[in-house]
């Protein structure tokens, strides 16, 4: 079993940054691929970045490439998502995600574990 708490949503403008983080309990979390997904109003979660257990091997969506960067700190149980150069569409809740894959996934189906989420707003 992983528990996940993301934290470091807000309100940003257009052009800033934030940076999300996820801290997962449990002893397993190395072994475990992670990823950060989003939803939007009246949306589907989306996939948007995710890396595999040692954080060497990362895959992103088209959407935030150049933009974004997932890392994580095994020591620390905790995955980071670095989000810069923020437009109106990043507005949406933003979930971490664990799944018992080494990985990286993007297939949402491959995820046991979610987070509450945490909510970005980004304003033009």
């Amino acid at each position: 079993q992983v528990q996940l708490i993301e934290s470091g949503g807000g309100l940003v403008q257009a052009g800033g940054s934030l940076r999300l983080s996820c801290v997962a309990s449990g002893r397993a979390f190395g072994g475990y691929g992670m990823g950060w997904f989003r939803q939007a109003p009246g949306k589907e979660r989306e996939f948007v970045v995710a890396i595999n257990w040692s954080g060497r091997s990362t895959i992103y969506a088209d959407s935030v490439k150049g933009r974004f960067t997932i890392s994580r700190d095994n020591a620390k149980n905790t995955v980071y998502l670095q989000m810069n150069s923020l437009k109106p569409e990043d507005t949406a809740v933003y979930y971490c995600a664990a799944a018992r894959l080494e990985g990286p996934v993007a297939d949402i189906e491959k995820y046991a574990y979610w987070g509450q989420g945490t909510q970005v707003t980004v304003s033009s």
